[in-house]
């Protein structure tokens, strides 16, 4: 029996959902197979061994009986490493950079694919070279914003139509973003994403169904059906994704013609490979509801594994249980770290 380390929390604006996933990955694990080695970040960025109920994660008073540990001591305490850390410091490639220089087999993408999709900006970049469709977009800097943010909103307003999407470059969850329709909108949403990040993306804003499909897998990997977001609020934010109030209604699979299902499914492939991702990765996609085009949103590296989460449920509607896909996750990355030390 190997031991799996999962680690939750984190130094992100996104630690509560972090809790809410490792929670829900914890109970899914096949305990008959793995032994579960729980590993708490604290918003601080401490880290602790925590040995009690799982409840205690979910209600977020797992400090109060964890033991302090140095980076160091997990090489000894896991056999393999699942980050279920969403945001800065868990799907930006740090984390993955320490479990490289400890080496530690570990779940998901590393450290370059990773970074790139993390930063939206990067990613589009990379979409771009590869010729995998996206929408236009604008990148724009904090201290711009700090110092002319007329000037710097004057710069997006010039290069797309309204409305538009004001995002920080590397935040998940909807954090920080904002939906504006005129300039005034714009400069303010610009001072909000500024707060997360010294990187914003500006965006088209497209008027689409919001779809989204799971990958998983390494040189060949396969993807899900499609999934649709019909979110009541005026885009997919925050409390659409993680409220029961929300009115959010997930559809699995999407209503679509099967032409744009297989588009879709086909783009998800060329954009995972696009940024070298392996193990597994949500991707987000935009379909233009006038013309039927597919647009890449974001990859996702490490999705919401909470009972809200679209990744789950997706491959669920396939007939892959959450334990399975958590076990093929687990395989996905003993597969690269054997691969690469030639094992």
């Amino acid at each position: 029996m190997d031991r799996i380390g999962i680690f939750f929390g984190g130094k992100s604006n996104e630690y509560e959902i972090s809790l809410l996933s490792a929670s829900a990955a914890m109970r899914a694990i096949d305990k008959n197979k793995h032994q579960v080695v729980s590993i708490g970040i604290t918003r601080q960025g401490d880290w602790k061994l925590y040995e009690g109920d799982i409840d205690n994660i979910e209600n977020d008073s797992w400090e109060k009986t964890a033991k302090d540990i140095s980076i160091g001591d997990i090489r000894d305490m896991m056999d393999f490493a699942f980050p279920v850390l969403h945001g800065p410091y868990g799907e930006d490639g740090k984390i993955q950079g320490v479990f490289e220089t400890l080496d530690i087999p570990y779940a998901g993408c590393g450290v370059l694919s990773s970074a790139l999709c993390m930063d939206k900006a990067s990613a589009k970049e990379v979409f771009v070279a590869n010729r995998v469709p996206t929408g236009d977009y604008v990148l724009v800097f904090a201290d711009e914003v700090a110092a002319d943010v007329a000037k710097a909103a004057g710069r997006a307003d010039d290069s797309l139509p309204y409305p538009m999407f004001v995002k920080p470059a590397n935040m998940g969850s909807s954090v920080g973003i904002s939906k504006v329709r005129n300039i005034e909108q714009l400069q303010d949403a610009l001072k909000v994403a500024a707060r997360y990040d010294r990187r914003i993306i500006v965006e088209e804003g497209i008027d689409c169904r919001e779809v989204e499909v799971g990958i998983m897998g390494n040189g060949d990997p396969q993807v899900s059906g499609v999934g649709e977001i019909k979110a009541k609020n005026d885009f997919y934010d925050y409390e659409a994704k993680y409220s029961d109030d929300a009115g959010t209604e997930i559809v699995i699979p999407a209503q679509l013609p099967e032409a744009i299902t297989g588009r879709i499914r086909k783009v998800a492939r060329d954009a995972y490979k696009a940024l070298d991702c392996e193990g597994f990765a949500r991707i987000d996609f935009l379909v233009e509801k006038e013309t039927g085009k597919v647009y890449v949103s974001e990859i996702n590296t490490i999705p919401g594994f909470t009972r809200y989460s679209m990744f789950p449920s997706l491959w669920q509607e396939r007939g892959v249980s959450f334990s399975e896909t958590i076990e093929r996750i687990i395989g996905y990355g003993y597969e690269r770290y054997n691969a690469k030390n030639n094992r």
